[in-house]
């Protein structure tokens, strides 16, 4: 995947592996690539800055914002052959650069200076110790910034999803506190004001009881498109590939009338048919049900016309096409304001209350202020914004990652969270631990904190029994600097298990980097 900049007149791509056409085995040709490699990243890097630079206002985000322009710069090229060259001579083969590009470079071809017994006339001094893990500096700060400080047994925080009972049960909250959440999670889409103002009193009584601070995160409820009332044939439950489906509007007032012939449903944000062609794929929920457009002025009797579907992946079982289930659309772009009328009225009591604000649906920089917008009419004598945490759930999203990231980040503490859900059935499942990856890096080179979401030990939590799988996935999020659990019966369990997963997987990985602590199982 190739990701967007804003640097368009000064991108280049390279096809061919950087350094193929030399023979690399040579310390000289080696060198002199590294260093044509170096002058390539400073000035494309510098370039891209220079147009970011008019939008950040903070100016402790200034040096990630330029190392962020300089990865990018970096990752045009096909590295490989350049990393294999490096390993024979015990160098860093740039695997773990993010944090760090320039002094990660600057190393290498210092002590490749060395080896070659000479100083070229691009000569440079080695970095200073303290320059070359600045960039690992900077993260753990904005992390703080956004978190707080980390808990004494582990730098990675856990975040959890409080559910309605939170508002009514002090202990609840008490519990899931003291077995190890840094950070609680309000859904707005859920509940009130007076039962979210519950549930935040509850946790500043509990971070008072037990010593332990703890964030709020308030995620706003955002544009939920979904299908409407559903009609199915007399002679068919379920949903099977080969089938139709007509999508309609929802409109105020209005039913479909029945019976029908084929299944039948509507959107809930009607105005998004409008911008459908034939083929255009339609998912239906989380990718349960797939679909194409084969017409989009299909009428029945007696009912309003709309977009007829053809289903092209079901379970061979069928599916049931159920009301008020998600509705994707890949490739699609949804020119759609991510603040609903809710999310709007919403705010004025998020804007006072959160820590941090959980955004849905952002696509692009646009999107970042307008939020910031909305925040600074409500500040309400707030010294500070409360944080941001731009959710990842489209393809457009992750393109637009670098943007995002500057926007919002150059004017407040700012997180990014990979909402796995929505992510995977936008870009498909195939793609998703890539994508995961490439938003990992991205951010790392940003500074920039990220949480992993989505699904992570969902049997423990639902039904108290992890799988395999989801045990690994656990200890795989020790690369991100939150975990995110959603609500169910055994949350307590979850988030004890998840700390003990995330404090043991410290000491073996740290980012991208292995911790080589002495082996006890042999």
């Amino acid at each position: 995947m190739q990701l967007k900049t804003s640097n368009s007149n000064t991108k280049t791509e390279s096809n061919q592996p950087f350094g193929t056409l030399l023979n690399l085995s040579s310390p000289q040709n080696l060198l002199s690539t590294l260093q044509e490699l170096r002058q390539t990243v400073e000035s494309e890097g510098q370039a891209t800055f220079n147009q970011w630079k008019l939008h950040i206002h903070r100016t402790e985000f200034l040096s990630s914002a330029l190392n962020l322009a300089e990865y990018l710069a970096l990752r045009r090229h096909d590295l490989r052959s350049l990393q294999a060259a490096l390993m024979p001579w015990g160098l860093s083969s740039l695997g773990r650069i993010e944090a760090r590009v320039m002094p990660n470079l600057d190393a290498v071809i210092a002590t490749l200076e060395l080896i070659c017994g000479s100083e070229s006339a691009q000569h440079l001094e080695r970095p200073p110790i303290e320059f070359f893990f600045e960039g690992d500096r900077l993260l753990q700060q904005h992390t703080e910034e956004l978190f707080g400080q980390s808990p004494p047994q582990r730098r990675v925080r856990i975040m959890v999803t409080l559910p309605s009972e939170a508002a009514t049960d002090y202990e609840m909250v008490r519990e899931i506190m003291q077995r190890g959440a840094n950070c609680v999670r309000i859904n707005c889409a859920h509940d009130t004001t007076e039962a979210w103002g519950r549930m935040i009193d509850h946790t500043r009584r509990a971070e008072q009881e037990t010593g332990t601070p703890c964030k709020v995160m308030m995620d706003l409820a955002g544009l939920k498109i979904r299908t409407g009332q559903v009609l199915a044939p007399l002679d068919k439950k379920r949903v099977f590939k080969g089938d139709h489906i007509l999508l309609s509007r929802c409109e105020a007032g209005e039913s479909i009338p029945s019976p029908v012939d084929i299944f039948q449903t509507c959107c809930t944000v009607p105005e998004i048919l409008d911008l459908l062609t034939v083929d255009t794929p339609v998912y239906i929920d989380d990718g349960k049900i797939r679909t194409r457009v084969v017409d989009t002025q299909y009428s029945v009797a007696n009912g309003q016309p709309g977009l007829l579907l053809e289903v092209t992946n079901a379970s061979p079982k069928g599916v049931k096409l159920k009301p008020e289930k998600g509705l994707n659309f890949p490739n699609t772009v949804l020119p759609l304001s991510p603040l609903t009328e809710k999310d709007l009225s919403d705010l004025d009591f998020v804007a006072i209350h959160a820590d941090i604000i959980g955004y849905s649906f952002v696509q692009r920089s646009a999107d970042i202020e307008l939020l910031q917008q909305e925040l600074d009419k409500r500040s309400q004598g707030r010294l500070t914004r409360p944080a941001i945490v731009a959710k990842i759930e489209t393809a457009i999203a992750v393109s637009n990652l670098p943007e995002l990231i500057v926007y919002a980040a150059g004017k407040q503490a700012f997180g990014v969270m990979i909402a796995r859900g929505d992510l995977a059935v936008e870009i498909g499942y195939q793609r998703l631990t890539e994508i995961q990856e490439e938003i990992l890096w991205i951010c790392e080179a940003a500074h920039v904190p990220v949480i992993w979401a989505t699904q992570v030990l969902e049997s423990l939590v639902k039904d108290g029994t992890p799988s395999r799988g989801e045990m690994t996935d656990a200890a795989m999020a020790e690369r991100a600097e939150c975990v995110m659990l959603n609500k169910g019966p055994f949350i307590a369990e979850a988030i004890a298990i998840l700390d003990d997963v995330l404090t043991r997987m410290e000491a073996h990985q740290l980012k991208k980097t292995p911790q080589l602590r002495a082996l006890h199982s042999w």
